[in-house]
């Protein structure tokens, strides 16, 4: 293609992402608030690991079931790239994937309504696998999707304005369900009773996308299979020193959730571990964000998002440290908030700064390549955590990660460098 069409018609989508900036800036918002609510309600680090160990009295148990969800993530990324690599639109695909991800949770909700305990444990722990590998496909489609409606300059303040809704909707479902829904075992089930509603809230999210104006895509990749894009990541890392750094520290940085399934534990054995209490946690946990985020957002369409990605990743060090001297419920309420403030602005800095290394038709392939390393050390992770446990205790644990995570933090501030720069 001659170079001045090319100038032209990359003008011309440029005005059609524009002209539609505002519907599309709605739905992505509408989506956090709903989307993201419901998912959050599962990944949280309390009324899963906390059903888990109700059900299997196993801390091992609890690590091997959030690994074998990560592990369900390790391949699908690639393969959600090679779903939508070669597509002009990929809406339908997103939507189609997302909704596939959030029927395992209906799934985990049938399970504790109409099966005995240790069968409904085996199928939460086979549909906390499934949404794994479904979310792996659905959240490089999704982001990619939002790579093409949503400007750089804009990514930040919208990013954050979708948290904030998000964190707020999560934190008051998040508090009602643990202060309602567990306490007087709604429905038979508190924990499957939490499930259901998490579907139908997540359900709401994925028909909000089905509103958004999707561009005709300039450039797209040639079509490829699974294994195919799989070949070319080492390529993509070898001719882009940067994003490879990057690629390093936030795969590094990873290693910080194998404690994750563990919080909630070792609070049981600080404090009391009532449907309150669990209520309490995840509504600090899902609000602390929600404000800090419009703040990380504003900063990083300003500076950039690395500095956010510095900035949090310390924090989320130090709330590791802090839980070192945690001993009563006002402790954890502390390290919960120190977690909400850093983890959430982290995952957001890091999910837009993979849109932003490198071409726009390689914006899938980077998805894929970060998301199957985290995914893999996600893997890693719970079960790492959960052999530490049975060799030492909690506190080697927080140490482990404090330590993976400074080399990452350490990689981040020395060798990369802030992607809007390179293009200058």
């Amino acid at each position: 293609m001659p170079q001045n069409q090319h100038e032209s018609r990359e003008k011309s989508y440029q005005c059609e992402v524009k002209r539609h900036l505002k519907r599309n800036a709605v739905v992505q918002i509408l989506n956090g608030m709903f989307g993201q609510t419901g998912v959050r309600l599962l990944q949280a680090p309390t009324f899963v690991p906390a059903y888990l160990f109700e059900l299997s009295g196993s801390e091992f148990v609890v690590g091997l079931a959030r690994s074998l969800e990560a592990t369900g993530n390790i391949l699908s990324p690639l393969i959600g790239a090679s779903l939508i690599g070669h597509r002009p639109r990929i809406l339908g695909t997103t939507l189609i994937l997302g909704v596939l991800m959030r029927l395992q949770i209906l799934g985990m909700a049938m399970a504790g309504f109409l099966l005995s305990s240790i069968h409904a444990l085996y199928a939460v722990i086979a549909m906390l696998a499934l949404m794994g590998f479904f979310q792996g496909m659905a959240q490089v489609s999704l982001n990619s999707l939002r790579a093409k409606v949503i400007p750089v300059n804009r990514r930040g303040v919208i990013a954050g304005a979708r948290s904030l809704l998000a964190g707020l909707t999560s934190a008051m479902v998040s508090y009602f369900a643990g202060a309602y829904l567990i306490e007087i075992e709604f429905l038979g089930n508190g924990y499957a009773s939490i499930f259901l509603l998490a579907f139908v809230i997540g359900i709401t999210g994925m028909a909000v996308i089905a509103f958004t104006y999707e561009p005709h895509a300039i450039r797209v990749r040639d079509r490829a299979s699974t294994q195919d894009v799989l070949r070319l990541v080492p390529s993509l890392l070898r001719d882009d020193p940067a994003f490879a750094k990057f690629f390093c520290a936030r795969a590094l940085a990873a290693f910080g959730r194998m404690a994750m399934p563990f919080y909630i534990l070792f609070a049981g054995t600080q404090m009391e571990l009532s449907g309150s209490n669990l209520g309490l946690l995840t509504l600090i946990w899902m609000i602390t964000p929600s404000f800090v985020n419009i703040f990380w957002g504003v900063l990083a369409d300003r500076k950039g998002h690395r500095i956010v990605m510095v900035s949090t990743l310390l924090l989320w060090i130090l709330s590791h440290l802090q839980l070192l001297f945690v001993t009563n419920l006002n402790g954890m309420m502390m390290f919960f908030a120190l977690m909400g403030f850093s983890r959430g602005g982290f995952v957001q800095s890091g999910q837009n700064l993979i849109l932003e290394f490198g071409s726009t038709e390689n914006v899938p392939l980077r998805l894929a390549a970060i998301g199957t390393a985290v995914s893999l050390i996600g893997a890693i992770g719970p079960v790492l955590g959960g052999a530490i446990l049975v060799f030492s205790d909690y506190y080697s644990l927080f140490i482990v990660c404090m330590l993976l995570q400074g080399i990452a933090l350490a990689i981040l501030i020395f060798t990369v460098p802030e992607p809007r720069n390179l293009r200058r």
